[in-house]
């Protein structure tokens, strides 16, 4: 009775115990791309959109039903008749009303001023910070990414950037950027325009 009575008392300290011990943290998923097949508004053509989704630096708007997102479009070689896929555009998507800054452009014609989002950002771990000002979104919450930035930025390791909200406030996130060949093969980035 009493072995049975301290067999008892042994296996409940034993239980508490491996309760207590929180679980072993799993190591973060890898960031991946993930492809999904889009057709264009007038069904004209039917295009592969590349999505990474990265995350705000600051807790307060990090929610995860509201992530920033790159965004890549091209077209497949068997689509486009280019024998390796046609790039068509790449975006960073924030999701929040960003401050539009108008800019002179260099030679007016028309139009005398650009509206654009100004952005600092950095690849891997670079001294220095890139500013540019990349072209706004219809809906003023992402920004049309430059093809030469997008070469940047797919070769990194990590990207950080900063963008202002439309009150003036700094946006910053960050993307852990995967093995970029597929997006490369399939939207043959490298190609110069023709």
């Amino acid at each position: 009775m009493k072995s049975t009575r301290l067999f008892l008392i042994v296996l409940l300290a034993w239980a508490s115990l491996g309760f207590a011990q929180p679980a072993p943290q799993q190591p973060a998923a890898p960031q991946t791309w993930r492809q999904s097949q889009r057709t264009d508004a007038a069904n004209t053509m039917t295009y592969t959109r590349f999505t990474l989704a990265g995350k705000f630096s600051s807790s307060t708007q990090d929610q995860a039903s509201n992530r920033p997102a790159l965004a890549i479009d091209c077209i497949s070689g068997k689509e486009s008749h280019h024998p390796k896929g046609k790039y068509l555009a790449a975006n960073l998507l924030i999701g929040t009303a960003l401050k539009i800054v108008y800019i002179e452009p260099e030679e007016i014609r028309g139009m005398s001023y650009l509206p654009k989002v100004a952005v600092r950002y950095r690849t891997d771990d670079a001294a220095d910070e890139a500013k540019e000002d990349w072209s706004p979104g219809a809906d003023k919450t992402s920004a049309s990414i430059p093809k030469d930035s997008l070469k940047k930025i797919l070769r990194a390791r990590t990207f950080s950037i900063t963008a202002d909200d439309d009150t003036g406030s700094p946006i910053a996130m960050q993307f852990y950027m995967p093995d970029p060949t597929p997006v490369e093969a399939a939207c043959n980035v490298d190609k110069q325009k023709e």
